[in-house]
């Protein structure tokens, strides 16, 4: 089963998101890191930029083949070979709605428009694939000549869109069964997400005979966006039992560098690669989890199998076993009348609707075992400036005790928030190999002076992570003092255990 991604592609195409060249090639490069078969690089003759970033991409010397979008315009395909892709991807309109109404075409031009175009793809030598664009809704006997056209003229493989997301499952593993009778060549399909079943309905088309299936991170895309990688392979790898190049052990790590790239946050309840993919609260789940990982968990798909984590998460929901497995890691010793307390508190700020962090964990249980928890802190945060504005790069200070010495250290950021935390980060030092995990920002009253409650995870070179947050009516002393508490929370940990 060969994966065919279209990030650089139609994954720009996401409403909002727009990618320099610097960024297209890191992911490019991350995408050959994982495994794709095929790169749809970009659109040549969209803009100078864009056949600039194709060339580029195709010139990187990727093991991935390299491919450019192309209309059926003689143009759009030199601008393809002149950026030396290995594969040209071009495409007409066949359903009646765009072919009247966005080309103006009639079925037996749009016939001869896709014979000349892939004739002259093969006489250059190149790979050619050919979409049927919106082949979902394309008279069934009109797509089946089309596709026997090009097949006829030397085309390499036919690509089915679902153009506008308007297939379920059982239909598109009809038409696939269908498409699979007349014509030999390879078959892929290109969902998109409009009803939520871009990722069902490729499966059903590989189940119905398809070889190659059109993806891309986080499912970025016009609209709703596109089938999700991460989904469609791991079911594909643990349900499916096909086999696919992806190293799904990066699967997370593209998930986050593509997220940070595109600005495009993934939802916390993302299957596979979202924050609570691997996560659990209630108290039956987590005793489960904790005894047998796979009462609560698919079994056939692993954390570690897609580069990320189990956490048990603490809240109302929370149950004995988890709290006394996160003391405990955390080098607390409990009897059963504490641990029942410390339970008891927890849930308390759960019923408030307050997040539980790691530093609210490890606070309520010094309290309750009777130490100090106003104890010496390794960072004591003295003051914190920031200078921002049309011509400044936001730079922030930050005047800090730090294990006992008087630092001030300053950092510059794309944003006052980033500054400051990178200004807090440089106070450890070249030592401190503390990264931050994750970042929530979230209003708690109404107002232009809103209570910001900042919530901040870091994580330390063993892969420990320990969460803090603060609330301020300034979003930036919020975050500082959020990533101060979770540091010297991790500190403490670490002396600890």
């Amino acid at each position: 089963m060969r994966i065919f991604d279209t990030t650089l592609r139609d994954g720009e195409q996401t409403p909002g998101v727009s990618l320099s060249l610097e960024e297209k090639l890191a992911i490019a490069m991350q995408l050959d890191k994982l495994g794709i078969d095929i790169m749809e690089a970009g659109f040549p003759i969209a803009s100078a930029g864009e056949n600039g970033a194709v060339l580029e991409i195709a010139k990187a010397g990727l093991d991935a083949q390299i491919c450019g979008l192309s209309r059926v315009i003689k143009a759009d395909i030199d601008a393809c070979l002149d950026c030396d892709v290995g594969m040209v991807h071009t495409f007409v309109s066949t359903s009646d709605v765009q072919r009247i109404h966005t080309i103006g075409k009639s079925r037996e031009e749009v016939v001869d428009l896709a014979v000349d175009a892939v004739q002259y793809i093969k006489d250059h030598g190149r790979t050619c694939m050919f979409s049927a664009m919106d082949a979902t809704r394309t008279d069934v006997d009109y797509l089946i000549e089309i596709c026997k056209a090009v097949e006829a003229v030397g085309c390499d493989i036919i690509n089915v869109p679902d153009t506008v997301g308007v297939m379920v499952p059982s239909a598109m593993y009809r038409l696939i069964e269908e498409l699979k009778r007349s014509v030999s060549l390879p078959l892929d399909v290109h969902c998109h997400n409009d009803y939520g079943l871009a990722v069902a309905n490729s499966i059903a088309a590989v189940e119905a005979g398809a070889t190659q299936v059109q993806v891309t991170i986080n499912g970025l895309g016009e609209r709703a966006g596109n089938a999700d990688l991460a989904e469609t392979v791991m079911i594909l790898h643990t349900i499916q039992g096909a086999r696919t190049n992806i190293k799904t052990e990066y699967l997370f790590e593209t998930s986050r560098m593509v997220e940070q790239y595109s600005g495009v946050r993934v939802s916390q309840l993302m299957p596979v690669v979202g924050e609570n993919a691997f996560a659990h609260e209630s108290g039956i789940h987590t005793h489960g989890v904790l005894v047998c990982t796979d009462t609560f968990e698919p079994g056939v798909m692993t954390p570690e199998m897609v580069g990320q984590k189990r956490r048990i998460v603490l809240g109302k929901h929370a149950g004995k076993h988890a709290v006394k497995q996160a003391i405990e890691l955390a080098g607390f010793v409990t009897n059963e009348e504490q641990l029942v307390e410390v339970l008891g508190r927890i849930k308390e700020l759960g019923d408030k609707g307050k997040p539980v962090t790691d530093a609210d964990l490890y606070a309520i249980t010094e309290s309750i075992l009777g130490e100090v928890s106003g104890k010496e802190q390794f960072i004591d945060l003295m003051e914190v400036s920031v200078m921002t504005g049309n011509i400044i790069t936001p730079t922030a200070s930050v005047k800090a005790i730090v294990g006992g010495d008087m630092k001030v250290v300053a950092n510059i950021g794309v944003g006052p928030v980033d500054a400051a935390l990178n200004a807090v980060r440089n106070l450890l030092g070249e030592g401190g190999k503390i990264r931050l995990h994750d970042f929530k920002l979230e209003a708690i009253s109404g107002g232009s002076d809103a209570l910001a409650e900042v919530t901040i995870a870091v994580e330390d070179e063993s892969g420990r992570i320990v969460s803090a947050g603060a609330a301020r009516e300034d979003i930036v002393l919020a975050s500082v003092e959020a990533l101060v508490n979770a540091i010297n929370r991790l500190i403490m940990l670490r002396g600890k255990v």
